[in-house]
Parts: C-alpha cells; structure tokens; sequence
C-alpha cells in the first residue's frame, strides 16, 4: 500500500508543482488582469468636437490626478463618471457630450491612477482614495456637498462608485455592468484557482452598499460574458434603499452601450431625486466635506 502511495506521489507531484507555479504567476499578474489600462497614446485627447475642461487635483496621498470637465451652462445634476478598467477618458468624450445634454448636467470623467494623463500605479486603496478626490473636487467645483454628486459607475467604475459613495455619500448611484465583489465575479472565470483567498484586489461592493441609504439605479445585460447576471442582480438585491430601480439590458453584453430607451428613464429616476442645497447657502463647500467626512 505504501509502494502505490508513494507511485502516486511520484506522478502527481509534476502537476502540483505545476499548479504552484501557475498560482504564483497568476499573483504576479493580479494587477495587470485587474487594471488593464489602455496605452495613454489611444483615444482621441485632441477632439475639437466636444467642448470641455481638462482639470488636474490630487489624491489623498498627493498622486496627481487628470480628468475632463463637461459643463452644462444651467445644470439640473452634477455628474461624476466612474469608467470600466479597460478605458481612460480619452475614449468617453462623445459619452461625456450625450449625458450633458440627455440630463441636462454638468459631467465629470477622470482617470484612475495609472489610467491616461494620471501618475501612479493602481491599486485598490489607490483606486478609491481616486474616486474619492475626484468626488471632492468636482463638489467644491459646483459649490454643493459630495452628497449631491451623482455617481455613475461602469464595471470596475461601479465598484470605486459605491466605495466613494459609502464614504461621502451622493445623490444617488447609476451602476452599469457591475459586480457585487470584485473576487465572485473572478472565481466565476478561474473556477480552478483560489481566487478567493489570493486576490489583493477584493472590491465588496456588496458589502459597502449595505452603508449606503441613499437612490440606486442599476443596470446589466442579460448575456453579460465577464460579470454574471446574477451576480449584479445580488448587488441589487443587497441595496437597503426603497428608491431603487432595476433596468435590463436586454441580450446586453458586458461592453454593449446602454440603449437610448436607457437615458429617459436615467433621466425620469434623477428629476425625481429631492435637491440638497449647501446648509449655510453660501454656495460654498463645507470645509469638513474637503476633507472626506459626512456633512451632519
């Protein structure tokens, strides 16, 4: 017995080994799979078409930051755009220009760390410490609090969205195409590797949610190949808020833009959100906003 336990051994120790050394290389990996930011030389950064503001801030740990500003002349929202991990702001100019004029807004869309003109490398503390920044910036901007800041985020956007808006609040919340955790919707592509256990880059915004009261809109294609229907439909059964609302995206894959018959209903769900003005109606930020708490 022990003869043929130590053949076994004999033979499957070549595939153990194997698998050690894939486990190591997927880890070495991780960020690359996770953040695969496009060369910041694609896109079109030169448009004349569309007019917009760049504008540069920092994050929390003094990594300068780039984004592009859309303003409308007489807004009804304030937008702040969260984009997928396989794009930067150079390839959302003409999405930028369709939600100013469909919600009448003006409209943020700003590059991670790593991602187009920003510096760094990304990661996720980084990445939402960006989101974050990105969301001060753009409230002191418009002169009102972080929680009238409409987030929208696209996939990893989605994810960064939710984490910014469990921190400093927002009027409400637009996922597209998102996850409940970052590590579920892995281990449905790597059911072969422990990815729950290994990744670094965990993204619970299933979790974050549950600290989040405020109007969610979420949306997801029915044939999404990379995040699961279920799984976003785990998201949005998770969200607290009785102002929540579920829109398909019928035979929608994970990169299929949202159809025009999106953008009324995007548009009715906001029109109908209550306005938060600035408590001392100075128009001003409140200076514990600029640094990251709740407004009381």
């Amino acid at each position: 017995m022990a003869k043929v336990l130590g053949w076994g051994w004999w033979f499957a120790k070549p595939f153990l080994i194997a698998y050690l050394v894939v486990l190591l290389v997927m880890t070495f990996l991780e960020t690359w799979l996770v953040y695969p930011a496009p060369e910041p030389t694609l896109g079109d950064w030169v448009s004349s078409v569309f007019d917009h503001e760049d504008v540069e801030f920092q994050s929390a740990d003094g990594t300068r930051l780039h984004g592009w500003l859309f303003e409308h002349p007489d807004p009804k929202q304030i937008v702040l755009y969260f984009h997928g991990n396989g794009e930067h702001v150079a390839f959302n100019a003409d999405l930028m220009d369709e939600l100013r004029d469909e919600l009448d807004a003006t409209v943020m869309v700003f590059d991670y760390r790593g991602y187009g003109k920003s510096e760094g490398k990304p990661n996720e503390a980084g990445v939402i410490a960006d989101g974050m920044a990105a969301q001060q910036w753009l409230a002191e901007r418009a002169g009102v609090p972080t929680s009238e800041i409409v987030l929208v985020g696209r996939s990893l956007g989605g994810g960064v969205a939710i984490a910014a808006a469990e921190k400093l609040g927002a009027k409400a919340l637009v996922l597209q195409s998102t996850f409940a955790t970052m590590v579920d919707a892995a281990a449905v592509h790597y059911p072969w590797l422990p990815v729950k256990l290994l990744m670094r880059n965990r993204y619970d915004s299933i979790g974050r949610i549950a600290a989040y009261d405020g109007p969610v809109l979420q949306s997801h294609g029915t044939s999404d190949e990379v995040i699961p229907y279920s799984e976003a439909r785990r998201l949005f059964e998770a969200v607290l808020s009785k102002q929540k609302q579920w829109v398909d995206v019928p035979g929608g894959y994970h990169n299929t833009p949202q159809p025009a018959s999106y953008y009324p209903v995007l548009r009715e769900f906001l029109e109908g959100l209550p306005s938060v003005e600035p408590a001392d109606g100075s128009g001003r930020l409140p200076a514990q906003l600029l640094k990251g708490e709740k407004s009381p």
